[in-house]
This record gives structure tokens, C-alpha cells and sequence, in this order.
């Protein structure tokens, strides 16, 4: 055997994909990627292993700057909001993050530039000129999520420039019919742009040997299958700059307005994360992203893999992670590659697709208030309903159902009964175990096979099946209870009795360790009770963790059932945010017919005071108003009466279009229009201004 084959690595490198900070995060989040990397992650932890788990936010990309403009604040407002949501949320549900860092950070940009600058150095990008979407209006140009239009593969009218989000093709720009810009609304020009590329089809026969041939026998099929399709597709040169003023500036001359593309300095964002880690630690990054190498450079013999580097995300990264992030690592030169990227599918909700813009999610931190201390519960059911080879769906009914029926009358009842009998027959005190029968060597048999059972799929990330095996030892337990009854020969053969709940506290005590990657708020419950003070994932299996005469501390319930209420609440939330969503569908009309500047310039519209109001007689829907326009006071007819009593706008501020030719209106000379919105009601609401303008103030 060559002597440069590591069979085991030293220490792991486990980055989670970084959330986009314009949100929360919510279950299909963690489905797809938290709760796993955090499963291996405590696993590797158990087993005395060095770990490294990154962890951080992802600040940069247009969606970030969108939802600045949508707020009226700056992008870096909002990622600092969003930031901290999720840094606290994690936290709160036990995401054992070894850092959690940030793109923003002063570090990140300094190392995503470093980055760059090394292969623009090195001659590993294409430099070229292309025609790209311009705003004349807004003299900008537009990145992908700044231009919507038709798709045209579905006919969709809102796709956006990157991708179809109801037919989830991938596009470009130029691809959408009638685009628009969505900072104006304008038609945009095509307009010539200078950018930089990582040349993909070079790398691709260098990525056809190490992916679909080097990783054909550990890469999930779902990700093997998606790096193939692209490969066999023909890779294309991608575009790692744009012409933005949020993000990594491009470190360059002549690159002025330009900054790094999200998705090439996101992933970088790994790397600035542990140098921000290890210069806390006061550790050596390196050795968790970088081989050995002697003086001259070369690799050191047999210390080639000495870290193993896995990325845990949903499968709308595969690309990212396991062909572009790959190729700027092996064009760069000096970095590991990613030794597996085990990407879960799509999690939906109630049998809908989630959705961040129709709010149709369940929130971790709207979650973590409205069940507190059920966050083992919350892992439990995303782990044991995980999309690892397909999507799945998570119903509220099913997450009462697994809590009540799995949990508390498997798990919990197990638990319960083995400290509670303990407790009552033994004051606490570990008994000893007398002669064992077959039943007892059988039983001891089978509890020493999870350890390895269990290991076997978590080192193959099937976190499902780990899970359903640490679930049938607790099965085993009940049943071996079940089939002793120790409460009925307590009265007959108490020796027999002593060896029965011996090995129940000892499968009790190999559940408190075997539970840790998955349930780790519970199983430091179960500690506490059994007294435990350390845990250690080697020493399961072992039918002497507790010794005779061991104190235990008292025992309490390790779950508690959750009624039909709270669930009836949730599953109103979601029928209430689906309602709105469709009122909203139905209520907002497509936008109508462009029109020239000109003609929107010829209208006069100012702010204005409700000085007087009262109803027009014989009608149900007018009311006469009397406004001070700034210019005049004039009197205006609205339909308004169904949603305001007269009396109380009187003082009410209004936008009024006062240009507008003068009508008669059931014998009254209206002169103006005052402008109003619906809200998801129905309802008529006046559109005003926020601050303080004096009647007159134009409306532009």
C-alpha cells in the first residue's frame, strides 16, 4: 500500500451553506442543511475528533439590495438586522456552529480579494466585453434580480433575469421577453460592460474525472446526477464581477463600480470565517483548508489528506459547491477540495412549495417563541422526515403525531418508566445485576450494535436512517420491559429485578449518548438525571456505564405532549397567510401600458388637508370634502363614505391630483381627484405622506 493513502483524516473542515441575510430562516433551512452538518458535526465531536463547523451570513447579492430599497433603508442596515435574527436563532436551537461570521466583515473582504487577486495574478480568468441590461433612467446597470419579464418556457410574466421561479429554469437577462427594470419599470438598453470570467470549460474534463469518476461511489446520486447534467450540458465561462455598489470591491485598476459576484465571494466566506475563528482560538486556519507542503512547495507524502472538507447545503447550491467553488479552489492552487457535498432536496409545507415572498414558512424564531423548549422536537421531525433523496413535507398534524406517538410514548416512555421504577424501588441507587438468562445476553447482544449501526449512517450522511436506529434501541428497551414486567416480580423475585432494571438504566445510559448528534437539548436532560458527567460516543455499547451503587438524580418527564390547540393555531396562522396571499393575487392588476415621461409630467399632483367632510344626500359610497390644497380651497367628491365617517378625517392629510378637469357629481363641482390605495381588504386607504409637508408640497 502506498504509504500517501490516509485511511483516517485528522481533523474536518464542516461548512454549512451561508443563509442570504435579507430574512429569517425557516424549516426548509434547516431541513435541508443545519440540522444535518449539525448532526455530523456533534457526532464527530463525541468521538474526540477535531472539528471545525462554519457557519456565518451571507450580505452581498442583489437580493440584499432589493430588500434595502424595498425599506427605504441601507443594505447594510438590513443585513445587520437579518445578521443578528439568525446568529440568534441558531444559537437558541442549538446549532453548534464553531463560528458564525459574516461577509461584511473587514476580514471576508480582505480575503475575497486576496483571493481574486491571486488568480487574476495568475492569469486564471477571461476578460471580457458583453452587452449587458442598462437602466437609462436610473443610470445603472441591472443584475439579474433587477430585471423581470416573461419566461420563455412557461409563459410566467414575473421571472427574473437569473431564473424562472414557477418553472425553476435557469436563464439569463437577455432571455426574458418584454424585460423591465425593476428599479423604474423602463424598458432597459443593451449596453456594452467589461467583466471578468472563470473559464469553466477549461476545468471540464479535469472535473469529469475528479467528480463523475473520482466521487461516483461516495456522492450522493441526486448530486452526482446534477454535476452531470451540467458537465455533459458544456460548461460555460461565468462572470465573477457585476457592476454593483454593494460588496467585494474588485481589487483591480480599471474596475471602478464593479465588485465581486455573490456566488464567487460567498463561498470565500468559509475561508474568512476561519481565519476570524482562528485568530480568536489563536489557532493555525491552514491545516483545516490547506495540505502540508514542504519548503519548495510540494505536498508533504502521505499528509495529502489530512483534512477532510465537507459542505452541507440544499440542492440549489449543487452547482455552486461542487463545480464552481471546486474549480476556483483548484485554480487558486493552494487549497484542499471538498472531500463529499451530501446536498438534501426541497422541504415543502402543508403541500406547498415554501415561500419566503408569500410568507408561507414556518419561522425558527416565530417557532422557538411559540415552543419553547421543544427544539429536540423540532429536530426530531426534520430529521426523521429529511429530503435527503427526495422532497418531503412537513404537516403540522405529522409533527404532533411523531412528537406524541414517538417521543413521548417511545422514547420518553422508555426513559420514564426505567427512572421512575429505579427511583422508587432503589431510591435512585443503581442495582446489581444477579445471573443473566438468554433473554438478558440477547438483549445485550443487540444494544452493542447500535454504536456501529448508527455511526455506519451518519458516516454516509443518511442522518434518517441514524435516527430511526437510535429510535429502535429505545423500542428494544420498552420491550424488554414490557416482556419482564419488573413491576410485577418486584413482589415475587426481586433479585430478578435488579438485573432487569440494571440493564434498562444501562440502554437508558447508552440512549444519553447515542441521542447527543440528534436530540442534544434531551440528551443533556437525561444526563443530568443519570448523572453523567461526561459523554463520549466510544463508550456506547457498553453494559457497565453505570456501576452498582451509582446515585442517580431524580427523574422528570423528558417530553410532554402537545394538544390539538397548539396545532389548530398553527395550521390558522398558514390559512390566514395563505388568504392574504390570495387576496393579494386577486387584488393587484398587471401594470398597464407604458407611458412617455411627458405625459406624466403634465400631472399636477400635491399634498393637501381635509378641512371639512360630510355626506353626499341620497348617496351611500360620496362624501363632499372640502381641501386645502395649498393653492386654493376647493371641493372635491370621493367615494369613500363605505370605509370613513366624516367626522374623523377632518385634519387628514391627502395627496390630491388637482390638474384634473372639473366634473359635476350629483350637482356638486368636484375639482380634483384625492389618490387612494386598496389595502388586502378591499378597503380604500388614503395614500399620504409619511412626514411633515406644508398643503402645496408636489408630488413627484
Amino acid at each position: 500500500m502506498e504509504n500517501n493513502i490516509i485511511a483516517k483524516p485528522k481533523r474536518y473542515t464542516i461548512t454549512s451553506a451561508l443563509p442570504y441575510a435579507n430574512g429569517p430562516v425557516h424549516i426548509g433551512h434547516l431541513a435541508g442543511v443545519y440540522v444535518p452538518a449539525d448532526i455530523y458535526a456533534r457526532y464527530l465531536r463525541l468521538k474526540g475528533e477535531d472539528v471545525l463547523f462554519i457557519g456565518g451570513s451571507d450580505e452581498h447579492g442583489v437580493p440584499i439590495t432589493i430588500k434595502a430599497k424595498q425599506e427605504g433603508v441601507s443594505p447594510q442596515d438590513i443585513v445587520d438586522k437579518y445578521h443578528a435574527i439568525i446568529k440568534k436563532s441558531f444559537e437558541d436551537f442549538g446549532i453548534s456552529f464553531d463560528v458564525y461570521s459574516r461577509t461584511s466583515a473587514k476580514i471576508h473582504h480582505e480575503t475575497a480579494s486576496e483571493f481574486f487577486k491571486k488568480m487574476y495574478d495568475d492569469n486564471k480568468f477571461i476578460e471580457k466585453t458583453t452587452e449587458q441590461y442598462y437602466d437609462v433612467e436610473a443610470s445603472q446597470f441591472l443584475a439579474d434580480r433587477y430585471i423581470t419579464g416573461t419566461c420563455p418556457h412557461c409563459n410566467n410574466e414575473k421571472a427574473y433575469g437569473d431564473q424562472c421561479e414557477k418553472c425553476g429554469a435557469s436563464l439569463n437577462a437577455t432571455d426574458l421577453i418584454n424585460p423591465k427594470s425593476v428599479l423604474s419599470g423602463n424598458v432597459p438598453v443593451l449596453k456594452e460592460t467589461k467583466h471578468w470570467f472563470l473559464p469553466l470549460d477549461q476545468y471540464s474534463d479535469w472535473l469529469k474525472e475528479w467528480i463523475v469518476i473520482g466521487h461516483k461511489d461516495d456522492w450522493k446520486t441526486n448530486v452526482l446526477g446534477q454535476c452531470k447534467s451540467w458537465i455533459d450540458q458544456g460548461l460555460q465561462p461565468r462572470a465573477v464581477t457585476r457592476d454593483l455598489d454593494w460588496g467585494v470591491k474588485v481589487p483591480i485598476s480599471g474596475a471602478d463600480g464593479k465588485v465581486l459576484y455573490v456566488w464567487f465571494d460567498a463561498p470565500i466566506g468559509y475561508i474568512s470565517a476561519t481565519k476570524e475563528w482562528a485568530i480568536e482560538k489563536k489557532k493555525n486556519w491552514e491545516i483545516y483548508w490547506k495540505p502540508a507542503r514542504n519548503a519548495d512547495g510540494t505536498l508533504v507524502a502521505g499528509r495529502e489528506k489530512e483534512t477532510k472538507l465537507v459542505h452541507f447545503i440544499g440542492k440549489d447550491n449543487i452547482v455552486f459547491h461542487c463545480i464552481v467553488f471546486p474549480t476556483m479552489l483548484h485554480a487558486e492552487g493552494s487549497y484542499i477540495l471538498p472531500d463529499n457535498v451530501p446536498a438534501n432536496e426541497f422541504l415543502n409545507l402543508e403541500g406547498d412549495k415554501i415561500s419566503t415572498s408569500r410568507n408561507w414558512a414556518v419561522w425558527l424564531h416565530e417557532y422557538l417563541l411559540e415552543f419553547p423548549d421543544k427544539q429536540d422536537v423540532l429536530r426530531y421531525v426534520l430529521t426523521s422526515n429529511a429530503p435527503e433523496t427526495k422532497d418531503n413535507d412537513f404537516t403540522w398534524k405529522d409533527f404532533q403525531l411523531k412528537n406524541n406517538s414517538e417521543l413521548v410514548a417511545i422514547l420518553g416512555n422508555f426513559v420514564n418508566r426505567t427512572l421512575v421504577l429505579t427511583d422508587k424501588y432503589y431510591n435512585g441507587i443503581v442495582p446489581e445485576r444477579a445471573e443473566l438468562n438468554e433473554n438478558d445476553k440477547t438483549i445485550i447482544n443487540e444494544m452493542a450494535k447500535y454504536r456501529q449501526s448508527i455511526s455506519g449512517s451518519i458516516n454516509s450522511y443518511r442522518f434518517r436512517e441514524a435516527l430511526s436506529e437510535l429510535m429502535n434501541l429505545a423500542r428494544l428497551g420498552n420491550k424488554y420491559l414490557a416482556d419482564n414486567e419488573p413491576w410485577k416480580l418486584v413482589k415475587t423475585d426481586e433479585t430478578r429485578v435488579k438485573t432487569i432494571m440494571n440493564l434498562s438504566l444501562q440502554i437508558t445510559a447508552n440512549l444519553a449518548i447515542l441521542a447527543q448528534p440528534f436530540l442534544p437539548f434531551t440528551a443533556d436532560k437525561l444526563a443530568k438525571m443519570l448523572n453523567f458527567k461526561e459523554l463520549n460516543w466510544n463508550d456506547a455499547g457498553c453494559i457497565d456505564l453505570l456501576k452498582p451503587g451509582f446515585q442517580l438524580n431524580k427523574p422528570s418527564l423528558l417530553f410532554e405532549q402537545i394538544e390539538d390547540a397548539a396545532i389548530e393555531a398553527q395550521v390558522k396562522k398558514l390559512a390566514n397567510s395563505k388568504a392574504l396571499n390570495e387576496t393579494k393575487a386577486a387584488t393587484v392588476k398587471a401594470a398597464k401600458q407604458n407611458i412617455e415621461f411627458e405625459d406624466f409630467a403634465k400631472l399636477d399632483i400635491r399634498t393637501g388637508i381635509i378641512l371639512t367632510a360630510e355626506k353626499v344626500a341620497k348617496t351611500k359610497k360620496l362624501l363632499k370634502l372640502t381641501i386645502d390644497t395649498g393653492i386654493d380651497k376647493r371641493t372635491v367628491v370621493s367615494g369613500i363614505a363605505e370605509y370613513y365617517e366624516p367626522e374623523k378625517i377632518i385634519g387628514q392629510k391627502v395627496s390630491i391630483l388637482v390638474n384634473l378637469q372639473a366634473k359635476e357629481i350629483k350637482g356638486i363641482q368636484s375639482q380634483g381627484m384625492i389618490l387612494m390605495a386598496e389595502n388586502h381588504n378591499g378597503e380604500l386607504v388614503f395614500v399620504s405622506p409619511i412626514k411633515d409637508v406644508i398643503p402645496g408640497s408636489e408630488v413627484k
